[in-house]
């Protein structure tokens, strides 16, 4: 099993489409079907990586991005994400802190 680079709540850079995001979910290798894989990822990253669920700045879009297209975002602005405050109850002006889901 990898280990993730990159955490719940944390604000990343997607490298080869140039967008913001913050990370909502993890997954330690592909979780995918073989049909989206070839339909969508189309640089062919290697599916026994992280991969990670991030909602996409300034949009209505979640992407599930392979680990090795993220570095850290430089920009630590807030996101603005319309499911935001259904997974996340606060920013400290660098990462997000995901609700408790148990109540």
């Amino acid at each position: 099993m990898h280990t993730a680079r990159f955490s719940i709540g944390q604000l990343v850079f997607h490298a080869l489409f140039e967008y913001r995001g913050v990370i909502f979910d993890v997954d330690f290798a592909f979780q995918g079907n073989d049909e989206w894989y070839e339909k969508v990822a189309r640089s062919r990253p290697d599916k026994h990586q992280p991969w990670y669920r991030v909602m996409v700045d300034n949009t209505l879009y979640c992407t599930y991005v392979a680990e090795c297209h993220l570095l850290p975002s430089e920009r630590q602005a807030p996101i603005h994400h319309p499911l935001l405050e259904l997974y996340f109850d606060r920013y400290d002006g660098q990462r997000y802190y995901a609700k408790d889901m148990l109540h």
